[in-house]
């Protein structure tokens, strides 16, 4: 599982609750692919933002300010690396 981050990409933000059956595979996702996404990636910033209640998103940043969001709910924690892998395209 190899996700090149960079170029025009500038910065992922995840949002998720730390409780919510909503956010079980954002949960698992950072459990099972953080590590390895910032090893294969050093330096690139990856913000996790956790809040009780709300519903898991993920933000990517390019240059000039663009931004792309995604919903996350309810997804598994497979969806969510293709999610990543479709942002960072």
């Amino acid at each position: 599982m190899s996700v090149k981050l960079g170029g025009a990409l500038k910065e992922l933000r995840i949002h998720l609750c730390q409780t919510s059956r909503q956010s079980i595979g954002v949960r698992q996702f950072i459990q099972k692919h953080y590590i390895s996404l910032k090893k294969d990636n050093p330096g690139f910033p990856i913000l996790i933002r956790e809040c009780c209640g709300i519903q898991p998103r993920i933000w990517a940043r390019y240059e000039r300010g663009v931004e792309r969001t995604a919903p996350l709910t309810d997804l598994k924690e497979g969806d969510i690396l293709n999610v990543v892998k479709q942002l960072a395209k």
